[in-house]
């Protein structure tokens, strides 16, 4: 973090250069996107892989859910309008996982960081590229010390969990 005068702004480093992140100066009052901007420096530098699963309402109204890898993400769009509140963020079929519970609608793609390995007794688990470590994301699961789970009660969305995949090594 720098600090100009008093004002703090957030930056991070994006190649040669320094890029201010998309939530700083934002007033937060959700507590599912203060939780998305605490982590958004550490999933933009590589520290962490977040995995950020989310159950609600498409904009036709069909309940949809899926699993997102929040470090591809951020690279891959502007969230700004996300944290501005001008759109929410919501799961997609080229995301890790989708489900349309209406049409029954399902997709799963690798992404970036993640291999998804879906297996019939333990559901599906996604395979971190870089330090090979599994994300189980099962609610029935215990959460292993390198991926701390967080259930947060947001007032936007009708279920959200965030997997904090911290990187210790890469092989």
């Amino acid at each position: 973090m720098l600090c100009l005068i008093g004002v703090h702004i957030v930056v991070y480093m994006e190649g040669p250069t320094y890029k201010t992140l998309a939530s700083a100066g934002k007033e937060l009052k959700d507590n599912f996107l203060r939780a998305l901007a605490e982590r958004e420096e550490a999933n933009r530098s590589g520290k962490n892989h977040s995995i950020i699963f989310i159950r609600d309402h498409s904009a036709c109204g069909q309940e949809i859910s899926g699993y997102i890898d929040y470090a591809h993400r951020l690279k891959s769009e502007d969230f700004e309008p996300y944290f501005c509140g001008k759109k929410r963020l919501l799961p997609r079929p080229t995301d890790l996982s989708f489900y349309n519970w209406k049409t029954n609608e399902i997709a799963s793609q690798d992404s970036e960081n993640y291999c998804v390995i879906a297996k019939k007794p333990t559901g599906v688990l996604f395979m971190n590229k870089k330090d090979r470590n599994f994300v189980n994301v099962d609610p029935k699961a215990s959460p292993c010390e390198h991926c701390p789970r967080i259930y947060l009660k947001s007032d936007i969305y009708l279920h959200v969990a965030i997997f904090d995949h911290y990187i210790k090594c890469t092989i």
